[in-house]
């Protein structure tokens, strides 16, 4: 419960209308006329598919004591509340922010964003810090961490209410500090508005979410935003073998900024005020990979459970992330030695022999299957093969397709193209699109994920690899508004299963 003259406070009020009195109380906020009850404050959004201006009436007939608009409704009550912002969306981050008693405020907050290994990158970090002893909640893909507790999600970044909500229980089971990773889409809707970071990180930028931001630079300087909401003082960790890592970085202010390179000579960043962080992979296998880094002047090995050279630079950003949070590099590489696999990252699961490898991993950019691909091709031994499965979603980035059925056939042996979330598109189509940019017609082509994943596994011979890449941690598959229970990490096991007690 929070009265309205304190909500009204963090907001730039450019009209109202009614009775407006400061001494309202308001026991919920809410973007969604269906969830409002009595006493609700109702938040008038314009969506990509509706706009809330339209709910405003159906709001106030389920008890919404106060309205929020960009836009006063033709008619109004004489009872209520109307307050007129610029933008809605900004207005719901400071509404949620302070209905909820600014927990972000009572946290450390670590915001990751890139295209690729973002989750990888904010689990590590979240890991890293709760075993050298600072309690940290998670929030990303499908999924928020508070303490025990394990809370689905919806959105890689929640909206602002449910985002601030999460802030709360976090801070109630005695967490000091949230990562989070933090969308493009999140950005541009301002769903971390009034939130600042303590610190900051950027993985890689590639194409993805044309369909949205409709060129590369728009989508760079959505990403951008982020390093804009950095707390005085706060930290600031690029990839800067990326090529818009230097693009991130400039312009910063009363910031420390950590330029991290698997190069040799200087990393490319802005100005001469950042610390230099390197690696150098020593010995890579499907067990892990054995990394050397370098920071402030010191020299440190570390073996990491993870295959894969691109994720070593999602090791490294992680890794200065908790140093840069006051911990020694030695005590970060010591909470290394205990780090799980994080599900549906280059996810390894073997059969009982371990002579037949699968990796499940949430590949959907062309740019991500080109890193696994090439990492898992560097893996194979003499005489091996790399079987890759793999699908696209509907209603998404068209362009991309081909594309990344360009990648798939250049790099594999083998591919089973299939449906990955078709959506409300018709699965063959989609397929039709992959197709074109394979090079070669030997390939196979399955509707059905599952039965994709089963043929996948049933080509592998001694010491080959099969890469299914799309979901990596999803549980379900979404077809014609419908959500399907689908778990590629299962199909995998059984098919493994299935093949040696038919041996």
């Amino acid at each position: 419960m929070i009265e309205l003259g304190l909500l009204l406070e963090r907001l730039e009020v450019a009209a109202s209308r009614g009775r407006i009195d400061p001494g309202l109380k308001i026991g919920k906020i809410s973007s969604d006329s269906r969830q409002v009850t009595e006493g609700t404050l109702f938040i008038a959004v314009r969506g990509y598919v509706t706009d809330g201006h339209r709910y405003i009436g159906d709001a106030v007939a389920n008890g919404a004591v106060a309205v929020v608009c960009e836009t006063l409704p033709d008619s109004t009550g004489e009872n209520g509340a109307y307050i007129v912002v610029p933008d809605s969306r900004k207005a719901m981050a400071h509404i949620a922010k302070a209905f909820y008693g600014d927990p972000s405020d009572k946290l450390q907050v670590i915001g990751v964003t890139g295209t690729n290994g973002k989750t990888t990158t904010a689990r590590l970090i979240a890991a890293m810090l709760n075993s050298c002893g600072i309690r940290a909640g998670y929030i990303g893909t499908g999924l928020a961490l508070a303490g025990d507790e394990a809370i689905p999600l919806e959105r890689t970044t929640p909206e602002a209410e449910e985002l601030h909500r999460l802030f709360l229980l976090m801070a109630e089971r005695g967490c000091r500090a949230v990562v989070m990773e933090v969308s493009s889409h999140a950005l541009v809707l301002q769903r971390t508005s009034g939130i600042a970071f303590a610190g900051a990180v950027f993985t890689n930028l590639s194409q993805d979410h044309l369909d949205f931001h409709h060129t590369m630079e728009k989508y760079a300087v959505a990403k951008k935003q982020l390093f804009g909401n950095l707390a005085a003082g706060g930290f600031m960790v690029v990839n800067a073998d990326d090529p818009y890592g230097k693009f991130m970085a400039e312009n910063l202010k009363d910031a420390r900024l950590y330029c991290c390179t698997m190069r040799s000579g200087k990393p490319d960043c802005p100005g001469e005020a950042f610390e230099e962080v390197r690696s150098t992979v020593l010995e890579s296998s499907m067990k892990g990979t054995q990394v050397k880094l370098e920071i402030e002047g010191e020299v440190l090995e570390v073996f990491f459970g993870i295959p894969g050279r691109h994720n070593v630079m999602n090791l490294m950003e992680a890794f200065v992330s908790v140093v840069a949070m006051g911990i020694t590099p030695q005590r970060v590489i010591m909470s290394l030695c205990s780090m799980p696999q994080v599900e549906g990252r280059m996810e390894v699961i073997s059969n009982d022999g371990g002579d037949l490898f699968a990796v499940v991993d949430y590949a959907h950019t062309p740019d991500a299957l080109d890193k696994v691909i090439d990492t898992l091709n560097a893996l194979k031994t003499e005489g091996s093969r790399l079987v890759v499965v793999f699908g696209c979603g509907g209603n998404r980035d068209r362009t991309k397709r081909p594309v990344m059925g360009e990648v798939v056939s250049r790099g594999a042996n083998c591919v089973v193209v299939t449906s990955d979330n078709p959506r409300d598109e018709d699965p063959e189509t989609i397929i039709d699109h992959i197709a074109e940019g394979i090079s070669s017609q030997n390939y196979m082509r399955f509707v059905d994920r599952a039965e994709a994943v089963r043929s996948g596994v049933n080509l592998l011979k001694k010491g080959d690899i099969l890469l299914v890449a799309g979901k990596g941690h999803e549980k379900y598959q979404e077809l014609k508004g419908e959500r399907r229970y689908f778990c590629d990490q299962e199909t995998v096991r059984e098919a493994l299963y299935a093949r040696e007690i038919s041996v």
